[in-house]
């Protein structure tokens, strides 16, 4: 074998030994204990940052519980409604004491009253803008639908205040591959061009389980 090829050959074997090896990392940590820790409506009742946070965030119904429980592996650990707007306060997660999952209230439509959907949003918005232990923020986006100037919003919002985002598509089991595939791509250039958007973006599915190891991996790498 030429030196060039058994070189890449190398490193396409040292590639996929690092791949699985952090795969494993993630499959480890979530595997481990996670509990409850507190459901905060405002601000002052947030637990002291103690540990690395990351915040899932997105419009209501987007399936930021869902994904919680299938990042943890557990169907109810996080509530879970088809009613938009079903989470209404900051809920906690202590992941094995090394991550401090936090799932957020849905920003857009919900079924309440407005008032109720205003002070949660002003809420959502103080906490991302002003947490010093969020590591990551991830930003939730349904595959069928894509970005919306909702979520534009607290893109702009989150690069103005330099916190780093990561989008993932949710629900990706709903549509076709060839379509998937464009609307990723399309996705990625989009997020391409904001400051503080962590360049991956991970399609995901609750249902067929696509993309959760490699979510898990991704943040087994900010835990402590």
């Amino acid at each position: 074998m030429p030196q060039d090829d058994a070189a890449g050959a190398e490193r396409a074997t040292d590639r996929a030994r690092d791949h699985a090896e952090s795969l494993e990392r993630g499959r480890v940590l979530f595997a481990g204990p996670c509990t409850f820790v507190i459901s905060a409506a405002r601000l002052d009742q947030v637990p002291e940052a103690a540990l690395p946070e990351v915040a899932f965030a997105g419009r209501s119904n987007v399936g930021k519980s869902s994904l919680v429980n299938a990042l943890t592996g557990r169907r109810t650990l996080a509530k879970t409604s088809n009613t938009p707007g079903r989470t209404q306060l900051l809920n906690f997660f202590d992941l094995g004491g090394r991550l401090m999952l936090t799932d957020l209230p849905g920003y857009g439509y919900a079924r309440a009253p407005k008032a109720d959907v205003e002070r949660w949003t002003r809420l959502v918005d103080a906490y991302l803008r002003g947490r010093p232990p969020l590591r990551r923020a991830l930003l939730l986006i349904d595959a069928r639908h894509g970005l919306k100037d909702v979520d534009r919003r607290v893109m702009a919002m989150l690069d103005k205040a330099a916190v780093v985002y990561q989008v993932v598509l949710t629900k990706a089991d709903k549509v076709r591959p060839g379509e998937s595939e464009r609307f990723l791509d399309a996705t990625r250039a989009e997020v391409a061009a904001h400051t503080a958007a962590y360049p991956e973006v991970l399609a995901t599915s609750t249902k067929t389980g696509a993309g959760i190891p490699e979510l898990r991996a991704a943040l087994a790498e900010l835990a402590a």
